[in-house]
């Protein structure tokens, strides 16, 4: 059974699908089992993948990307849902390459840049705090300026990529007088940083192969310069303005897992037999799958839509929001339904219909929880 073609594919892009298939299937498919077990990817894997042109996709060619479009790296997450890769932190990589271009200095994009692009550098974003989850106004994290530049101390949580981050975006505030206008986005680098430390590997349900760590900050230095945009307090408005890229990019690898467990449910109900007949045959099967392939096809019909406004530059919060919070929780649902049909074998992370019900669980938290999604869109009603 294959998925729908995107609406906006192009044979160029389908070329390119081709290449990240490939990519996909040779570096990072049989690798899964012992990334889990290590509980991070092989850091040859980012320069591999930026030898590819894949880390920056969408980056112009004149700051080190490929010079394409978001449409590039809907392909790219797209063929990682479709092989239900969860460990490569890609996404979180792209998010703050996304940052720099668009709210950065023309100096830190030139200087940032293409190291994201080539791997040279891996970078995460540091948000979430013990005590604030998804209240960023009520973050602790300060980076007072001082001589040589500013000072960080605190600590985040949660923070993808947080192993391997050589560069991290991170949220703190610089006026803390100021509420949310005393916030600002700090460009840290963590090599020979006496300051910055990285916390234990934190013990997930699922994606177990992605580096998810806690981080502290004691009197970490950041240079003068590296205040994105290059003026304090602008960091709120920062992060309204790039979350929808985020939240856009969970719905196009939630419609991409929908597809995959649509697709390996249907190969098994064919296969296994029950009562001398194949689960296919059963009415109930058939209607679930039924109820499921059309849930598949509503949900890729809104993605792709989704992806024309972000190629048309029209993507706004309220729509991102929808994307996010609709599509995640459709994925529990329709992986749930999967396991179910799946039996005993459902329960057995040996098949992958497992590994993707403990995977999915947190695309319904991340990027904003949904119930931050749907106080978004209640907001605009």
């Amino acid at each position: 059974m294959e998925s729908m073609t995107p609406s906006w594919s192009t044979p160029e892009l389908e070329s390119f699908r081709d290449a990240v298939r490939r990519f996909v299937a040779s570096e990072i498919a049989p690798h899964g089992e012992r990334w889990r077990a290590q509980q991070h990817v092989d850091r040859d894997l980012w320069h591999k993948a930026g030898e590819m042109g894949l880390l920056a996709a969408d980056i112009p060619e004149e700051y080190g990307g490929s010079g394409g479009s978001f449409a590039h790296m809907a392909v790219v997450f797209e063929e990682l849902g479709h092989a239900g890769d969860m460990a490569f932190g890609l996404h979180v990589h792209a998010i703050v390459a996304h940052y720099l271009l668009n709210q950065g200095t023309e100096e830190q994009k030139r200087h940032y840049l293409p190291k994201l692009a080539s791997g040279e550098m891996v970078a995460a974003i540091a948000m979430s705090e013990p005590g604030a989850g998804s209240d960023l106004k009520g973050i602790r994290t300060t980076a007072l300026r001082g001589s040589d530049g500013y000072r960080l101390n605190g600590s985040k949580t949660f923070i993808s990529n947080g192993y391997l981050a050589d560069l991290i975006l991170v949220v703190a505030k610089t006026d803390p007088a100021a509420g949310a206008k005393g916030i600002s986005l700090m460009l840290l680098e963590t090599r020979d940083n006496p300051g910055f430390r990285v916390g234990r590997i934190l013990e997930k349900v699922g994606q177990k192969g992605q580096d998810t760590c806690e981080l502290f900050f004691d009197d970490a230095h950041v240079p003068p310069a590296n205040v994105l945009g290059g003026e304090e307090g602008r960091g709120f408005a920062q992060l309204m303005t790039e979350l929808p890229y985020e939240r856009t990019i969970i719905g196009v690898a939630g419609v991409a897992a929908i597809e995959r467990a649509l697709r390996l449910t249907v190969e098994h109900a064919k296969e296994r037999r029950a009562f001398g007949q194949a689960l296919i045959e059963m009415q109930n099967t058939r209607f679930v799958l039924a109820e499921i392939k059309t849930e598949a096809t509503v949900a890729r019909i809104f993605i792709d839509r989704c992806v024309e406004d972000m190629l048309a530059g029209r993507m706004d919060t309220v729509r991102a929001s929808m994307a996010k919070y609709w599509i995640s929780d459709l994925q529990c649902k329709v992986v749930d339904q999967c396991v179910q049909l799946f039996g005993g074998y459902g329960y057995m992370l040996e098949y992958p219909i497992a590994q993707m019900y403990v995977d999915a669980r947190v695309q319904r938290i991340y990027g904003g929880a949904n119930e931050i999604m749907k106080e978004i869109i209640a907001r605009s009603l």
